[in-house]
This record gives C-alpha cells, sequence and structure tokens, in this order.
C-alpha cells in the first residue's frame, strides 16, 4: 500500500470502506477497497466472489479491477477512480434527466450487464449506489454478492436492496436466476424518469403490494411459478388492476414510448 497515498474515505459499509487515493509514481486517482474482515492467506483472498467475477469480467461498462493487494492480513481492492454513484446523481437533480440521457445511461448500463450474463455471472445486488457516474460514463460495480449462473442452487443469502428485489426473491425463490437483474435495472430506469423509486416497499409484504398496486396482480396464466410460491408461503396476492403509464411517468415520456 506504499505506493498509494490516501487522500479522504469514500464510504464505509457492512465489509469494508472505500477510499480515494492517489498512486505516488503515476499520479493516477483510484478508489481503494479495505476490507473489514482478516484474511491469511491469498487462497483465501482468491476465493471471494468479487475477485472470481471481476477478473473475468472486461467491459467499459463494468468496474475495472486494477489490482488486490494483501499486506499485514489485510485486503485491498484497487479500483478505477469514479466521481459518484446514480444514486447521488438523481438525488443533487431538482429537475427530470433528458430523455437523451437516461437512453444514454441505460444502454450503457444494459450493455454492462448483458456481458456480465453472457460470461455466465449475475450481480444479484443492482441498484442506483452500484452504477458509478463519471462524465457521461456509467458502470456496474459493487460484485460482492455475484453468483455464476451455472452455481447450484439453493440461493438462500440475502439478495439485493428490497426496492429493486424482484418478487420471485420476495417470495422466497431458492432457483432465482439472471432475470433477478433486469427487474432490478426496469426499476432504475423508472425511477431516472421520475427521480422516486417505483417500489418504495417498507417491508417485504409491502414491497410486494407496491408491485401489484402497479403491475396488477398475477395469475395462474400469466405467473404459475409466482403463485405457486405465493401458496408455499400461505401468502395471497393482493387484487388490483395495473396501473396505466400515463400514471406513472411524465406525459412527455408516455408519448416517447408510445
Amino acid at each position: 500500500m506504499n505506493r498509494y497515498k490516501v487522500t479522504k474515505q469514500l464510504g464505509d459499509g457492512t465489509y469494508g470502506s472505500v477510499l480515494k487515493a492517489v498512486n505516488r509514481q503515476s499520479g493516477e486517482v483510484v478508489a481503494i477497497k479495505r476490507m473489514k474482515k482478516k484474511f491469511y492467506s491469498w487462497e483465501e483472498c482468491m476465493q471471494l466472489r468479487e475477485v472470481n467475477s471481476l477478473k473475468k469480467l472486461n467491459h467499459p461498462n463494468i468496474i475495472k479491477l486494477k489490482e488486490v493487494i494483501r499486506e499485514n492480513d489485510e485486503l485491498y481492492f484497487v479500483f478505477e477512480y469514479m466521481e459518484c454513484n446514480l444514486y447521488d446523481t438523481m438525488k443533487k437533480r431538482d429537475r427530470h434527466f433528458p430523455e437523451s440521457k437516461i437512453r444514454n445511461l441505460m444502454y450503457q448500463m444494459l450493455q454492462g450487464l448483458a456481458f456480465m450474463h453472457k460470461h455466465s455471472f449475475f450481480h444479484r445486488d443492482i441498484k442506483p449506489e452500484n452504477m458509478l457516474v463519471k462524465g457521461d460514463t456509467v458502470k456496474v460495480a459493487d460484485f460482492g454478492l455475484a453468483r455464476e449462473i451455472r452455481s447450484r442452487p439453493p440461493f438462500t443469502d440475502y439478495v439485493s436492496t428490497r426496492w429493486y428485489r424482484a418478487p420471485e426473491v420476495l417470495l422466497r425463490s431458492t432457483t432465482y436466476n439472471s432475470p433477478i437483474d433486469a427487474w432490478a435495472m426496469g426499476c432504475i430506469m423508472a425511477e431516472m424518469f421520475t427521480l422516486r423509486p417505483l417500489f418504495p416497499g417498507s417491508s417485504e409484504g409491502d414491497q410486494l403490494y407496491k408491485i401489484c398496486s402497479v403491475l396488477g396482480n398475477p395469475t395462474h396464466s400469466t405467473w404459475p411459478e409466482g403463485m405457486k410460491l405465493a401458496a408455499q408461503m400461505n401468502y395471497r396476492f393482493p387484487q388490483f388492476v395495473p396501473t396505466s403509464l400515463a400514471q406513472l411517468i411524465p406525459m412527455r415520456v408516455q408519448r416517447r414510448f408510445n
């Protein structure tokens, strides 16, 4: 770590903190993720999902892992530096994004996601905070929950922030797969149009309620798998008709979709 000079702390989370730093030799600005857990061997480090996925995923819309450093049993991930995340970008705005901006950002995020899925990984924690922005470029980041698509279920550990969680995950499916990333990306797209989360549930039950209030309740013909999952939990979907797009998104956007 001696070749990097830390200039500030950017954030602190459950698994680690993120630091802004400068390479003393090249002057390059980087972001360093310092893990809170101790690591006593390189073999242990290389088994981490974040390392396994990012060392295989080289794409302009996926954050680049530049190097991994283990020093005094502490582990550091050195990433390219991005200016902010999409959540902060939306939070700072006092007016809607131009439609061209949304189209550009969505295209880039979907390109990164498609590349990831093509190379047999799904992210499992797609949300605005994990989309990093620099100028007009956006990159998918934070692969701590990523899994290989061919991984064998059950998947029982925590997945995704509630507001972006797919219905099958809310219904405790243990065999979900890459479509949960596409669901979360759709939630992000709607949020970019309105600057408000589409399904801001206060609990898992409230999350399902809010989803049904917008999309309508599923049936045995429209989503048999979901009905089966709900029956296993003794859960009854609230009865709603779908909400029209015009009520959810500004009319200028509705005209664009038409």
